[in-house]
């Protein structure tokens, strides 16, 4: 009987298969692989390395196979898939957080106003967007866009490798600069800002509905147990995480994974012309305003190795410092950064004294990932984004119990989480059955909407607007020095 449903998150990290039954959404079970690591500025993986890493879940998960009736996916945002006419990758997929494509998303903005891409897309072409990554491919390696039968995404390429369609759906479609959200069409004369002459109607997948059937699962080694189970859409890994958590109008999501981002969900789009804000569409027929940074738990994590102690020694220090860690303040542009758009610069340590203590620096550390994310909320608010309900966070770092007391002490606001997870996977597994059954995506997610968990309480919060203020004037004299350095 095939009484399960399997939503897949396919991430810079790794692959995440999470079962849920099709009954009431409840977890029956999950399996994880990694994908290969990556190391920015240059951020590049072999599609068909998500694919084995997809296979390998699959295997764990095997006695379950034969139950699932329909499946999902949610992949990294932004990636770049070109396809040769027997299916294979012409090279290495540039991924989201790749910011060698910097210069050529500036040529793409001195090719058209930013106020027209926002009109158009509902962002501003940076390097993580996927119209830059194809300028970028054109510029290098000339021709090469040209002999793609295939241009896709990462969710994209996973949906076509299962059921051999290549179809996209407007919340995952709107991270590549020339899809238009607003009327859920591609606008092929933008990509053509990229790489001109290209017949973009034959190459880019066609455009379903986010709760549509992509098509059923087609024979292949690794999938016999799967054949003709359903094929969702497939959306944006983001998109599939507001799936998950169930998100509605003010409530403020707070992601801190390999990137961090901070969103919320409206009815009406968001357009901003500085390219700070990403004015997404979500996978339920609304739209997901975000603000992405580049550096997020990998910035505690370098940190932590540095130091030489796990997660639960770094925590522990992070709790024992004061807020504000005794003025001690990082900027982490570790990798260049994504917002605010400094694609070169790197991280800046200020007020770094002989008093300073570890507990001191990994207080900082913290701090500063949350303090860069809230810095987005502000944007969000000021783009009128409703943003006075639940703040739920989420992401690797939601079990850090540093993250969750910090965020809580920055905002003077509880903090929540979600019981599940993997939160991505879990969504994708909505998307799924909303194929599978017929439902409209949004009633499903309200329908298996997690109980989320009350998890910590300002204890200092009297102290986070002087935090935050000795954050943005950190990063405002990194910026006004043009570089960021450890000083």
């Amino acid at each position: 009987m095939r009484d399960l449903v399997a939503g897949i998150d396919s991430s810079t990290q790794s692959c995440t298969v999470v079962l849920r039954r099709l009954s009431d959404g409840a977890v029956m079970a999950e399996a994880r692989t990694p994908h290969p690591p990556v190391m920015p500025p240059v951020s590049e993986q072999d599609p068909e390395a998500w694919w084995q890493a997809l296979l390998a879940a699959f295997a764990r998960l095997s006695a379950f196979l034969p139950r699932i009736a329909a499946l999902s996916v949610g992949g990294q945002g932004h990636g770049l898939v070109l396809l040769d006419a027997d299916d294979r990758p012409l090279r290495k997929a540039k991924l989201w957080n790749d910011t060698e494509p910097a210069p050529d998303a500036l040529t793409l903005c001195d090719r058209l106003a930013a106020g027209a891409w926002a009109t158009r897309t509902g962002s501003v072409p940076g390097p993580a967007l996927t119209v830059s990554k194809l300028a970028w491919t054109e510029r290098c390696h000339p021709g090469l866009v040209a002999q793609a039968r295939h241009v896709l995404l990462p969710a994209d390429y996973i949906v076509y490798r299962l059921c051999r369609r290549a179809v996209t759906e407007r919340g995952g479609g709107s991270g590549t600069g020339y899809l238009n959200p607003f009327e859920n069409r591609w606008e092929p004369d933008l990509a053509d800002l990229a790489v001109p002459g290209i017949d973009w109607a034959s190459r880019l997948p066609t455009i379903i509905a986010s709760d549509a059937r992509a098509g059923t699962v087609q024979p292949a080694p690794g999938l016999e147990d799967l054949v003709g189970a359903v094929v969702g859409a497939g959306s944006g890994d983001n998109m599939t995480a507001a799936l998950g958590l169930a998100i509605r109008p003010g409530d403020t999501v707070i992601s801190v994974g390999t990137s961090g981002t901070i969103y919320g969900v409206t009815t009406i789009p968001v357009c901003d012309e500085t390219g700070a804000i990403n004015g997404y569409a979500d996978a339920s027929g609304n739209f997901l305003p975000m603000v992405t940074t580049l550096n997020a738990a990998k910035v505690t994590d370098t940190f932590r190795a540095l130091m030489g102690i796990d997660v639960e020694a770094f925590d522990r220090l992070a709790l024992a410092a004061d807020a504000g860690a005794h003025g001690l303040v990082l900027v982490p542009y570790l990798d260049g950064e994504r917002t605010p758009n400094r694609p070169d610069a790197s991280g800046t340590l200020v007020g770094l004294r002989t008093g300073s203590t570890r507990a001191d620096l990994a207080r900082a550390t913290v701090e500063s990932v949350l303090c860069g994310l809230l810095e987005g909320g502000d944007l969000l608010a000021a783009a009128a984004v409703p943003m006075d309900g639940r703040l739920i966070l989420t992401g690797g770092a939601s079990r850090s119990l540093a993250y969750r007391q910090v965020l809580a002490d920055l905002t003077g606001r509880p903090v929540w989480c979600c019981p599940m997870v993997e939160t991505a996977a879990g969504g994708a597994a909505v998307q799924a059955a909303a194929a599978m059954t017929g439902r409209p995506v949004g009633d499903l997610a309200t329908a298996w909407a997690p109980t989320l968990d009350l998890v910590a309480e300002p204890r200092q919060g009297e102290a986070g607007p002087s935090v935050r203020a000795a954050y943005r004037q950190a990063a405002a004299e990194t910026t006004a020095q043009g570089q960021g350095h450890l000083r």
